[in-house]
């Protein structure tokens, strides 16, 4: 069986307590045939949790999830991997497994991210278009979100000159979100790549969309915002870059 993706499929653990049972198990397969006294043992982990990890056994779900990825050119990559993304490690709470289409190498290149507004204007449009072809033109990895508007012209732009970039998304590999940017996904998957910490099956949950921008503004060494809500997901990441330590860009509004 697949322990590390059994393991992806434990909600609610987050990357601290998950973490703390590697530190302790060693691997997941141990967490797998862990006792309950030695679950309820580890940091972190109390009762309710321990119940959560021993009732969440379904072999034949993680069967079929495996087989799907399998089929449909769905890997997994583990934090302790030699091509797992250097710059996710150094951030609070990283991902401990991640699921891709396409090509990892690129989340080891140097990445800017470009985020803002899904129902932009024209000029944002425009503007994300060009930031994004301009900075794959000087060797740039293109990080967005796949979101409508800013994200996908950016995602766009870099496409356009055959450059490189990459959509974190909040699902799983197996739906695209939104639908309307589907054969966009499928060109990021041949060209670039998408990435998630979300197995196959998670649906586009609300929660799960600030969560994945700490990995957006995770992997790049700066973060353009070129139109945003005072209260937006765009302006999450910008916080979380803020915290880690990136430079944040802003385009200047048109008048």
């Amino acid at each position: 069986m697949n322990y590390w993706l059994w393991l992806a499929t434990l909600e609610n653990l987050g990357s601290v307590r998950l973490q703390a049972l590697l530190r302790k198990f060693k691997d997941p397969e141990a967490i797998y045939k862990a006792s309950k006294r030695d679950l309820m043992d580890t940091e972190g982990i109390g009762e309710k949790i321990t119940e959560n990890i021993l009732k969440n056994k379904d072999e034949i779900l993680i069967s079929k999830m495996a087989k799907y990825m399998r089929d449909n050119g769905v890997f997994q990559i583990s934090i302790w991997e030699k091509n797992y993304p250097k710059a996710l490690k150094n951030i609070y709470n990283p991902p401990i497994t991640l699921f891709y289409k396409g090509k990892i190498e690129l989340a080891n290149t140097n990445c800017v991210s470009i985020v803002g507004s899904r129902n932009a204007s024209t000029y944002g449009k425009e503007t994300s278009f060009k930031i994004g072809k301009d900075l794959a033109k000087k060797g740039y990895t293109v990080v967005s979100g796949l979101a409508q508007g800013i994200d996908a012209e950016a995602h766009k732009g870099a496409l356009d000159i055959k450059g490189k970039t990459i959509a974190v998304v909040g699902t799983g590999l197996d739906r695209v979100y939104p639908l309307e940017n589907f054969r966009l996904c499928k060109k990021i998957e041949e060209e670039g790549l998408v990435l998630s910490e979300y197995v196959v099956g998670t649906k586009p949950n609300a929660m799960n969309f600030p969560a994945r921008n700490r990995i957006i503004s995770g992997l790049s060494d700066g973060l353009i915002v070129v139109e945003a809500a005072h209260r937006s997901g765009a302006l999450i990441t910008v916080d979380l870059a803020l915290e880690q330590g990136k430079n944040v860009y802003a385009v200047p509004r048109k008048y």
